[in-house]
């Protein structure tokens, strides 16, 4: 690798990265969307009860903001190899390099995580009322899936980021989970 690893985070790389990294900051990545688009059948559920997680989903005119890290350069092959043991698991998930815009305006190619739509656990398109009702009762072996979404939403708000879909997600969730107990 000629210059510094980026990775960008758009989902719980923001919030839990796992990697040492020597700078953040605030990215934009143009032609595609932050979307609970892909079923979790070990982070955040089960084979028997899929959760739903976060993918990059590529759409015409779609922008997702994010954050990118610059990895310390002595653990970029490190890093690489405990991305794709997290990331790529299922093979649902494409590794990509892509050009992002930092908040400072410089433009860096940063690896992403992209969602393979011809795999079996692509869940593009699903109704956010779906979503929110697989969200609110999966658990998986990173926790369940209503952490996921309350941390990456917090980690969003905290920087100024706006994610209508994800807010409006988390407002429903709570509902559920507040009905869930009442009864």
């Amino acid at each position: 690798m000629d210059g510094p690893l980026w990775v960008f985070g758009y989902g719980s790389l923001m919030w839990n990265p796992e990697f040492p990294w020597t700078r953040r900051e605030v990215a934009r990545l143009e032609g595609y969307h932050r979307s609970f688009c892909m079923n979790s059948i070990h982070h955040r559920g089960t084979e028997e009860r899929p959760g739903l997680v976060l993918a990059l989903d590529e759409t015409r005119g779609g922008a997702c903001e994010g954050l990118a890290f610059e990895v310390v350069r002595d653990a970029a092959d490190e890093t690489l190899a405990a991305l794709r043991e997290r990331e790529l698991i299922s093979s649902a998930y494409v590794e990509c390099w892509l050009p992002v815009m930092l908040q400072t305006g410089e433009r860096v190619d940063a690896l992403a995580y992209v969602i393979e739509k011809s795999h079996v656990q692509y869940r593009g398109g699903l109704p956010l009322e779906e979503q929110a009702r697989i969200i609110a009762r999966a658990l998986g072996g990173r926790g369940p899936n209503t952490e996921y979404l309350y941390n990456t939403v917090a980690h969003l708000a905290g920087l100024g980021i706006v994610d209508e879909d994800l807010d409006w997600l988390a407002r429903r969730v709570r509902a559920i989970e507040a009905a869930r107990s009442a009864t």
